[in-house]
């Protein structure tokens, strides 16, 4: 998207396009995961996972840069948290290494991308 197309939808941002790339591996990961962790950590990363990018969009639709903040701010929180759960993930044996850095350096990218909309969603609102 070039400078002069404006962002008419969420789907537009390029955080909420990174978050989802994050969204579809981690159902991609889980689905190896042992079925006994159906109802635990499988269906906690991905209740996480989606969390990511349902609050990017909740956020995205509020008129106020304070909700805005606020919604970011959730979103941020489960990158961070899913995050917590990759982790644990690698250390009981479910995710290799090379899965794990893949699935990291990406949910490291989302909580970035993430940082820069609340900073903007600040500016804002303080200007």
């Amino acid at each position: 998207m070039n400078q002069e197309e404006k962002i008419k939808s969420f789907t537009d941002l390029i955080c909420w396009q990174e978050g989802h790339k994050l969204v579809l591996d981690v159902y991609k990961i889980t689905k190896l995961f042992p079925k006994e962790e159906m109802f635990g950590l499988v269906s906690q990363m991905r209740r996480c996972a989606v969390s990511i990018t349902s609050n990017i969009a909740e956020g995205f639709s509020r008129y106020s840069y304070s909700d805005k903040a606020r919604f970011y701010s959730i979103s941020q929180g489960s990158v961070t948290e899913l995050q917590n759960q990759l982790l644990i993930a690698r250390d009981v044996g479910y995710l290799d290494n090379e899965k794990f850095n893949d699935i990291a350096k990406q949910s490291v990218l989302v909580h970035k991308l993430i940082s820069g909309l609340i900073k903007k969603s600040k500016s804002i609102l303080n200007s």
